[in-house]
């Protein structure tokens, strides 16, 4: 990729991230923004918006971080067990136990708390239908071999990048869990989605860029 195309690719990411934050964050705390409309503080509604944005910002930061890794390990995992297809039986067999993770012991769901594990088998629901539907539109759109790469990545590499805020045991907790997974899986998406179009288009302006410099040492040569 072109340094202009990855600066197209990494900036679209973080604006991603920084909206999808903030329109989750004016859902979920509404009771943290509305009492500064309500006093007429716009300024300080203003900032405390930017501050979500900013979270947006570090969040797709930290899904390109995670996605760029995923490439390497990707590419790891397939010269390691020598074909594709026994590398996508252990992804399937990474994801089923980093789903039973998630359920049993990152969760701590109890039967006490039917609202909370409610929220999380929402989430859940939520985490593995977005990773369903982008890892069939990367096989419908490249190859089919991509569908089970596509849902590992989306599930385990999002749920790694997620982790910290679910170990987080104090606080507005389940807010902050539910606000942050949504940047990851958008910009998680838009990432392994986009970026064929971005190599793409990179290929292409290094085509152009060489037809240039042909023609200029065709002129000079004249």
């Amino acid at each position: 990729m072109t340094i202009r195309n990855w600066v197209k690719f990494f900036l679209n990411a973080l604006l991603i991230g920084g909206i999808v934050t903030a329109v989750m964050g004016l859902i979920i705390r509404w009771e943290f923004f509305s009492p500064y409309l309500e006093n007429g503080d716009v300024w300080q509604f203003i900032i405390a918006l930017l501050w979500m944005v900013f979270l947006g910002f570090t969040m797709s930061v930290v899904a390109q971080m995670g996605f760029f890794a995923y490439l390497t390990v990707h590419q790891f995992g397939v010269n390691l067990f020598k074909t594709l297809t026994l590398w996508n039986w252990v992804q399937l067999l990474i994801i089923t136990v980093v789903l039973f993770d998630l359920i049993f012991f990152r969760f701590r769901l109890t039967s006490d708390d039917t609202g909370r594990t409610l929220l999380y088998l929402t989430l859940l629901a939520s985490l593995i239908i977005v990773s369903v539907l982008t890892a069939y539109l990367k096989a419908k759109w490249t190859k089919k071999h991509t569908l089970v790469s596509a849902l590992f990545f989306m599930i385990v590499i999002t749920t790694l990048e997620w982790l910290p805020a679910l170990m987080v045991s104090s606080g507005n907790i389940d807010e902050w869990v539910t606000i942050l997974l949504f940047p990851l899986l958008a910009v998680n998406s838009y990432q392994i989605l986009l970026l064929p179009k971005y190599n793409k288009q990179s290929d292409e302006d290094v085509e152009k860029l060489e037809q240039r410099k042909k023609a200029l040492k065709a002129s000079k040569a004249k």
